[in-house]
């Protein structure tokens, strides 16, 4: 039997926080139960009129999400080992898809720099034979 929907939950639905499993889980459970719409309707309220808890101004400003900075570090491997142990719990464990879409940015950019200077250096090796050929 699934988990039961919480208004931690909702809150997680709404600001789109949580893995694509649980979103899907979420959305087809509201489709089913008018009541748990209700509730959500309820939370988005409760943000409109500025009734906020501790934990959903804790995951609405993604405080325990790591920089930029530290995805692309984590990428380098240049982090201390607690660091990188935290940012792999980050994406294993919480599953939190802004910092995985963080991260596939991050990789993407760096698979593309990586193309780019290839192809310079490629240029390069090219000129200078050239230049050596026609000698």
């Amino acid at each position: 039997m699934p988990r039961p929907i919480t208004t931690a939950d909702l809150a997680a639905y709404f600001d789109e926080a949580l893995p694509p499993a649980e979103m899907a889980r979420i959305e087809t459970t509201l489709r089913e139960h008018p009541e748990l719409a209700k509730q959500l309707v309820a939370v988005s309220g409760r943000r409109d009129a500025g009734v906020h808890s501790v934990g959903e101004i804790w995951r609405r400003l993604r405080l325990s999400c790591p920089s930029r900075e530290q995805l692309g570090s984590y990428l380098l491997g240049v982090l201390k080992d607690d660091e990188a142990d935290y940012i792999r719990f980050h994406f294993e464990e919480v599953g939190c898809r802004i910092c995985a879409a963080n991260l596939a940015d991050l990789e993407a950019r760096e698979a593309e720099n990586n193309q780019e200077v290839a192809a310079h250096r490629h240029r390069k090796y090219f000129q200078s034979s050239a230049g050596y050929l026609r000698q």
